[in-house]
């Protein structure tokens, strides 16, 4: 999917630009919740009593996503901020005409404040910090150092989230390869390994297993019982990349190294102050889910806990922390630009809008539309299938987002932490799983994947189409997942 800016914008822009972009986008997000109308009961949305028709905004972004800026490049670069709206309002009137503006607008607030914007505070946060840390040196695209990069991010995925790790680490990976002809493989694995499933086996990884510990499972759980198929997809990727990198590295004929401009061939890293700030993010993100004050604010029918609150206003003091303290030149070298940010808010906001009524009608279990996919994951004894359980929620995680789609199966194999973690560990592992790994199957599948895009083609490296993304997925992650399937699930 190439960008807008991709091709109008050759360069970052300058950091006083930037820092403008970035406070307009704070400014927005910060409106769009002080706005919002005092205390009322939100409605519940009634996903039984919904046709399938309610998903066709959704499946209208998806496929907006997908197949606009292969058919109408230019109608979707100059205008997918207003097409994304469109789509949006395409189910929010008709839902506001037949079920009242009351409950349209309450839903819409509950997206707001309960998924969207704490969503998009924390990715600018760590996109914001990560853009201030600058790793100078002669770095040089070998399979080595690529496969060691790969490696490291993995492995920071956990501690740091996918986000932090992603946004941390490709630039200096793209910069590490910017003389290489074959680029492509390089950015897919990274999202495969680093923005998906690197961030399997704490909480701090991955939201759907942040909202697993929100609700009830152990911090420490997932690394006991889903180590073994991390490392098996782990290794097994890092061997066939190492693979493939080496073959393309002695096909290319390079006749130089990297170009990059530096001081001496010694690595360094610049903007270090930054790393504190990424240890805030990580702090805050900690607090908000150990933390239970009992202080709630009631918002149209959604709570917002004062702990979510301050881990939200913490953020943003983040965020405009690191934009003020780093230094220009800095953000020069790492040709930090808000286009990739600005461009996840927007498609983002209409997912999540869209989604509503898909989340609804899979959360109403068998009495809803979708009863056949959640009758698919249940044994004929009343027993869930572990397998079952990995694939639907895998799949689904893929195309829809990841959190959400872990919520509903968690509550679909009974909703119980205690029970989940000790008599079906074997189907919360699969769960988990499912939710983690299979956001690597396309580019909406966790929002760190659309941001590492968005970044490597404004390097200047044609990445995939959504489609082409997709068979790179399914050629590759596919029959590990099968394997996986075999060695663990059955």
């Amino acid at each position: 999917m190439p960008l807008p800016f991709a091709r109008r914008c050759q360069c970052a822009p300058k950091p006083d630009t930037a820092r403008a972009l970035g406070a307009r986008l704070l400014c927005w997000l910060l409106a769009c919740w002080a706005l919002l109308p005092g205390a009322a009961q939100a409605a519940s949305l009634d996903g039984a009593a919904l046709g399938l028709w309610w998903g066709v905004p959704f499946a209208g972004v998806l496929l907006s996503i997908a197949i606009l800026p292969l058919l109408a490049p230019r109608l979707w670069h100059g205008h997918y901020g207003k097409i994304t709206a469109a789509w949006a309002l395409a189910f929010l009137l008709p839902f506001a005409v037949l079920h009242g503006w009351h409950a349209a607008l309450a839903n819409v607030v509950h997206a707001l404040l309960a998924e969207y914007i704490p969503f998009v505070l924390l990715l600018t946060a760590l996109f914001t910090v990560s853009g201030g840390i600058y790793l100078r040196g002669n770095l040089r695209g070998t399979p080595a150092l690529n496969t060691a990069i790969l490696a490291l991010g993995t492995l920071l995925a956990s501690l740091m989230g996918t986000t932090g790790a992603s946004m941390l680490l490709i630039r200096p990976l793209l910069r590490a390869n910017d003389d290489r002809k074959h680029r492509v493989h390089v950015v897919v694995f990274f999202i495969f390994l680093v923005s998906n499933i690197g961030g399997s086996l704490t909480p701090l990884g991955d939201p759907p297993l942040f909202l697993g510990f929100l609700k009830g499972v152990p911090f420490f759980w997932t690394m006991q019982h889903i180590w073994a198929e991390t490392l098996f997809l782990v290794v097994a990727l890092l061997v066939i990349f190492y693979l493939l990198d080496s073959w393309f590295y002695r096909t290319e004929g390079r006749s130089r190294f990297d170009p990059t401009p530096t001081d001496s061939d010694s690595l360094r890293i610049e903007g270090s102050a930054n790393f504190f700030w990424l240890a805030g993010i990580v702090a805050l993100v900690l607090m908000s889910g150990i933390w239970k004050p009992g202080i709630t604010f009631d918002i149209m029918g959604t709570e917002v806990g004062l702990q979510s609150l301050l881990r939200d206003l913490g953020f943003v003091g983040i965020t405009l922390a690191s934009l003020k303290l780093t230094a220009r030149h800095i953000h020069e070298s790492n040709q930090f630009n808000w286009e990739p940010m600005l461009e996840v808010a927007k498609l983002f906001a209409g997912i999540f809008l869209t989604i509503i009524p898909v989340i609804a009608m899979l959360q109403a279990g068998v009495h809803g539309p979708f009863a056949p996919v959640v009758q698919a994951v249940t044994g004929a004894d009343g027993q869930p299938i572990p397998a079952m359980y990995f694939w639907a929620t895998g799949v689904l995680s893929g195309f829809l987002d990841n959190a959400p789609t872990y919520l509903v199966f968690f509550n679909s194999a009974g909703g119980d932490a205690q029970t989940l973690t000790t008599t079906l560990a074997a189907t919360l592992t699969g769960i988990s799983a499912g939710a983690v790994f299979m956001g690597a199957l396309s580019y909406i599948g966790n929002a760190p994947n659309l941001m590492v895009k968005a970044i490597a083609e404004h390097r200047g490296v044609p990445m995939p189409s959504f489609f082409g993304y997709v068979a790179w997925a399914v050629c590759i992650l596919t029959p590990l997942f099968m394997l996986q399937t075999l060695l663990w699930y059955l």
